[in-house]
């Protein structure tokens, strides 16, 4: 077919449904992120047998966008699991982006629709994470905006969107290390294929879907089965229709402030937050968390909760990891972009967070859950940063987790502790090993005073270059901050740390630090210490000139 139309809409629906339910049973065995509880298949076929019987409860609209938003109506209804949920916004922005009264849907008007599909999908997850449904659908965006795909008939691009998420959906076991740990490919990102074949097949006439593998490299074709008495409640899904949208019928802006607050309240509690839309004023809300009452309370701040959904999260005993050493895994938490990518080339798995900011829960929780590890030892960069690890390692989305905290008041002591990580100690030595490292470097920094203060060394005034060793003012270089008083501050705090011994020097350096100050420290310390190793980085700190670390 050139273009879809109406029946087109409505033969995809009936196609979804055999689709799904051939797949359920597989999908739902490859399961494992989230939350490996095993509902993946059967979310997404519940959610699009509920898309498929509204359609036919209201009758075939003559309008291909009229059909395509009954069915992205009738899927928000019935949505249920974070899967559910995202696949009822592809649905919503594939409606979306059709033009009031089109009856038909050529080729660069479904590769447009799939392209406002992503969007609108992305924008309901309050936290996308790589190697998920979410990422086969950027693939599929991406893809169809070439020009030499979207100019073809519709079944061409269907086509092309559909080889493109299956190539997406084989490369999700690298980017997410719960499935490469379980050997599997994404369950979601699964059904999605599943869903754009089955509009090849109806735009094409092709009987027969493609196959596709379940299984990453080395991986196995099912997850082992595990019994139920041996499945323990450690959290709830807890999902409800919310209506009634404190100032919808007012302002927009005032709306979408309220589900702003209501996403933030969400993310305080737990994972897997979506806030999903159907376009006419419903919103399906999804959170995984241990506290039911507080997500409904989030709920009736925001609107009016009504078809409430709590079901226990059953949590299978860890697996036999697919590859050894993916029993257990170290994760970090830093402030900004450039740091962490310093930290994740070390080999941690590591979130970013903006200067000054605290990662939520659900951050925090996304960043543990997704190693796919039974046993998780977090470094925090800093002391907000490990009060906040230590607030979610309790968290009942946690219990089947072994959560080790190693307090850090800084980066250079994450560093310190990534370098004598091991993975072929026992876990408990590991962990004594990195603690004791991190414990034993000492601190230093250098800051541009922003205002006039009295400190442990004497007053300071706005402008000052401040040294700090173990987070309390030792001297005041005064101002205006030159690259010559940043080095005289510098090598003072140095001498002041090397004094007490030390042989390793780790200098990260911030935004405003002088360009050549690595090499200025280099010739420094080779002539009044030269039995001193220095190792500079760059951090992009905004907050420091300098972090100084000696070991």
């Amino acid at each position: 077919m050139s273009a879809v139309d109406a029946a087109a809409v409505a033969n995809w629906a009936d196609a979804c449904v055999r689709s799904l339910d051939a797949l359920c049973a597989d999908i739902n065995g490859i399961n494992v992120y989230p939350v490996a509880d095993s509902d993946t298949g059967s979310n997404l076929l519940h959610t699009v047998t509920g898309a498929r019987d509204m359609l036919r409860a209201e009758g075939e609209p003559a309008a291909v966008g009229s059909a395509l938003g009954v069915l992205a109506r009738g899927a928000v209804r019935a949505a249920r699991g974070n899967s559910g949920v995202i696949l009822s916004q592809v649905l919503r922005g594939l409606a979306e982006s059709v033009r009031p009264g089109a009856e038909l849907l050529d080729g660069p008007a479904l590769a447009a629709a799939l392209v406002r599909a992503d969007s609108v999908a992305t924008a309901a997850v309050a936290r996308p994470v790589e190697g998920t449904m979410l990422t086969v659908l950027h693939a599929v965006s991406a893809t169809v905006s070439d020009p030499g795909v979207s100019t073809g008939t519709a079944a061409e691009v269907a086509s092309t969107a559909a080889a493109a998420a299956g190539a997406a959906l084989d490369r999700t076991p690298a980017q997410l290390p719960v499935l490469a740990s379980a050997g599997v490919v994404d369950a979601g990102g699964r059904g999605l294929v599943a869903v754009l074949d089955a509009l090849v097949c109806v735009l094409t006439g092709r009987a027969a879907e493609p196959r596709h593998t379940l299984t990453a490299p080395g991986g196995r074709a099912r997850l082992q089965e595990t019994p139920l008495e041996s499945t323990v409640v450690h959290a709830w899904e807890v999902m409800y229709l919310l209506d009634g949208v404190h100032g919808a019928s007012t302002a927009d802006s005032a709306a979408a402030d309220g589900l702003t607050t209501l996403r933030a309240a969400l993310s305080e509690l737990g994972d897997s937050v979506t806030v999903a839309g159907d376009g006419a004023g419903s919103y399906a809300v999804h959170v995984h968390c241990g506290d039911i009452g507080a997500a409904i309370e989030a709920g009736l701040d925001a609107g009016r909760p009504h078809r409430i959904r709590v079901e226990p999260l059953l949590a299978h005993p860890p697996q036999q990891p697919a590859e050894p050493g993916r029993d257990r895994a170290v994760v970090a938490v830093v402030h900004g972009d450039e740091l962490a990518a310093l930290v994740r080339g070390e080999g941690a798995r590591v979130l970013a967070v903006g200067t000054g900011e605290v990662p939520s829960a659900e951050e925090l929780l996304g960043l543990i859950t997704g190693t796919g590890a039974a046993h998780v030892t977090v470094l925090p960069g800093g002391p907000e940063l490990t009060a906040a690890a230590d607030r979610v390692a309790g968290h009942s989305m946690l219990e089947e987790r072994d959560i080790v905290v190693v307090p850090c008041t800084s980066p250079v002591q994450v560093l310190a502790a990534l370098a004598v990580h091991d993975i072929e100690r026992r876990t408990n030595d590991d962990v004594v090993a990195m603690a004791e490292a991190a414990a034993a470097t000492r601190r230093g920094e250098l800051r541009v005073a922003a205002e006039e203060a009295i400190t442990w060394a004497g007053r300071a005034h706005a402008g000052d270059v401040l040294g700090l060793v173990d987070g309390e003012v030792q001297l005041i270089e005064p101002g205006p901050a030159t690259a010559e008083s940043v080095l005289a501050a510098a090598m003072e705090v140095l001498g002041r740390m090397l004094d007490l011994g030390g042989e390793l020097v780790t200098v990260l350096t911030g935004v405003a630090a002088p360009p050549d100050i690595d090499a200025e420290l280099a010739l420094r310390l080779r002539a009044e210490r030269p039995e001193v190793e220095l190792v500079c980085y760059s951090s992009g700190a905004t907050d420091a000139v300098l972090l100084i670390g000696v070991e």
